[in-house]
């Protein structure tokens, strides 16, 4: 039995990631909380398997964090709704969203993927938010919430793409276009650097001097005559000899 199954420990937090620790179940919890409670809405939204969405609506109602309730007789049909266990954990992905926005940023710059409003006092929630002194627990229930133009449409296209049975891998190769696109615009425009030739006048004189053939210098030689000697010389050193 694999640890997502069973854990020995002693330790909430360790206990509690059993039930909570992996991003699927995460992301049910953030479509409950959005008000998606069908099934095939869950599906579009999460990009989940039918296979892999139902063993996990399945743990989460093992485990009561979530309960089904039926909505249609004939054929059978259930929606999927938060208990008051599940309810306790939208400070968690309050928590999550806070974080996001921090060290990930909005995409794009500003907009916040969803607008969140307190019901009792009319203040945005933002990064450095709290519960007023008083409050109760946090949920979602206290909130309005406005989904963002950038959200929406990545939300649509989600639908849109399920309703088509686009396949999940070209479903997400389009999301990652949109979102690099987005990436793009967000970022910095960096300064490009012209570059200017530089005036002749600017030139070292050492490339000036290479760039200069020089001539080698030419030897002339110069040609020397022999003196003469007189023929009577010669005769009077040939007696003498």
């Amino acid at each position: 039995m694999s640890w997502d199954e069973n854990c020995d420990s002693l330790c909430p937090v360790a206990r509690s990631l059993l039930m909570v620790g992996d991003r699927w179940t995460m992301l049910i919890l953030r479509e409950l909380a959005m008000g998606m409670h069908r099934f095939d809405e869950l599906q579009a939204q999460t990009g989940m398997s039918s296979h892999l969405l139902t063993l996990r609506l399945k743990r989460m109602q093992q485990d009561g964090v979530i309960e089904r309730r039926q909505y249609l007789e004939r054929p059978p049909r259930y929606e999927y709704h938060t208990t008051k266990m599940g309810k306790d954990l939208d400070p968690l992905l309050m928590m999550l969203r806070t974080w996001g926005r921090t060290w990930l940023r909005d995409l794009p710059e500003g907009e916040p993927a969803v607008k969140l409003v307190h019901k009792a006092s009319g203040v945005e929630l933002d990064d450095l938010w709290q519960i007023p002194g008083g409050g109760r627990d946090f949920t979602f229930d206290d909130c309005d919430a406005t989904i963002g133009p950038a959200y929406a449409a990545e939300r649509e296209r989600r639908r849109v793409a399920f309703q088509n049975g686009t396949p999940m891998a070209k479903a997400r190769k389009d999301g990652a276009k949109a979102k690099a696109a987005l990436t793009a615009v967000a970022a910095p425009k960096r300064k490009t650097a012209i570059k200017t030739a530089k005036p002749a006048s600017e030139t070292p004189p050492t490339a000036q001097v290479a760039a200069v053939k020089t001539k080698p210098a030419k030897v002339t030689t110069v040609k020397t005559k022999k003196a003469s000697v007189p023929a009577a010389a010669a005769g009077r050193a040939r007696r003498a000899a």
